[in-house]
């Protein structure tokens, strides 16, 4: 097989590029289709405002005339130069099972690397920790949720043979909720609430979240800074992943703790999980597709945990508590079954001791590769 790439440059080859997944995934029940709307905002500058201020370049890959991979690379300079790094990242890897194919596409983004002065390559990685991380590596009876890579087995195998090692990864962990909230969480979360200085907010609208949304994105920035791939967002970006998720949230599923002056203390973000919806509309909105996915999200037992943080977590213990037993409460309300925790850094000890102490085990993993390149 002689496999040949090309770059993306007009919009009829971003087009393919964009829809490849779906053709390469037909026949596989399990694949989360994104949602397009998204997608094409996500390749376009003028809406993705990141993408902007990286350098990038959108790969295909041919057998004759057929497209049958895919990958994005991607430069974030800026998180570089903070870094001291000279990486680059590849995104977006989509590939029939073809370890030509994976090769030609992963030279490609090496060679492009190599020119503009990168030493290393990690991936599958976005623009920052805010896009779908890795790939999946294990639990693929489950679903995916939104946000998070879908894809084949084979691609482990494939991606490890052109010599990536792994750089760290991914746990999801699924949480029963209980009958019954553990007393001990109760009796903390009740401690916490007679303090006049701290107050618990819970949301019945959309409008009524929308004066905390700059505030709590302000702590996501102080407390992420030692993530991998964090980059720290402007009130623009803020705006802009507000408005992406808003009208998909069910207020009720987000909480805030304040202090007295009304700052932020620590918050969690839920939504009852809208994938099969997504499955069902295949990714479209319109013209009917966003009834699947309301429909989902009413009658789904599965609560996603998308975002939450903890300013000072070690001196503030009892405020994640807190946000534990309000969660529990409405969830039980609404009859959810379980949790999905969302990805957790394999070394977020804190983060994974709470999920195992409240009997949570780990149920799908992620992996991030690196390789050196020079």
């Amino acid at each position: 097989m002689s496999i040949s790439i090309k770059e993306v440059l007009t919009k009829s080859e971003l087009k393919e590029f964009i829809f490849l997944p779906e053709k390469i995934h037909a026949a596989d029940s399990i694949w989360l289709p994104p949602i397009y709307a998204d997608e094409w905002k996500f390749y376009n500058p003028k809406y993705n405002k990141t993408f902007s201020l990286c350098d990038t370049v959108l790969l295909l890959a041919y057998d004759g005339s057929k497209p049958v991979g895919r990958v994005m690379g991607i430069i974030n300079s800026a998180y570089n130069h903070h870094q001291k790094e000279k990486t680059a990242r590849f995104f977006n890897l989509e590939c029939y099972n073809d370890q030509n194919v994976v090769h030609a596409l992963l030279a490609s983004v090496e060679k492009w690397a190599l020119s503009k002065g990168m030493t290393n390559v990690i991936g599958p990685f976005g623009f920052s920790d805010k896009d779908p991380q890795g790939i999946k590596i294990e639990g693929f009876e489950h679903v995916p949720v939104i946000a998070t890579a879908s894809n084949f087995p084979y691609l482990q195998e494939r991606i490890e043979a052109e010599a990536y090692i792994k750089k760290f990864d991914c746990l999801v962990y699924k949480l029963v909720i209980p009958d019954q909230v553990p007393q001990q969480y109760i009796r903390v979360a009740d401690r916490i609430k007679r303090d006049k200085d701290i107050r618990l907010i819970e949301f019945s609208s959309r409008s009524q979240l929308k004066p905390y949304i700059i505030p709590v994105l302000r702590l996501v920035n102080e407390t992420y800074k030692s993530i991998y791939g964090f980059a720290e967002m402007d009130e623009a970006e803020m705006k802009e992943l507000a408005a992406k998720y808003l009208p998909i949230l069910d207020p009720v599923f987000t909480k805030v703790i304040t202090d007295s002056e009304n700052n932020p203390l620590a918050f969690i973000v839920a939504s009852p999980d809208m994938s099969m919806g997504i499955q069902k509309a295949k990714g479209r909105i319109f013209p009917f597709g966003f009834i699947h996915i309301l429909s989902s999200i009413k009658k789904s037992k599965q609560l996603d945990l998308f975002l939450g943080a903890v300013k000072d977590p070690e001196k503030n213990k009892g405020l994640i508590a807190l946000l534990g037993v309000s969660i529990f409460q409405s969830a039980g309300k609404r009859r959810m079954e379980f949790i999905d925790s969302h990805l957790i850094l394999e070394s977020n000890k804190a983060m994974r001791a709470v999920m195992e102490r409240l009997g949570a085990h780990v149920y799908k993993r992620y992996r991030v590769y690196t390789k050196q390149i020079v």
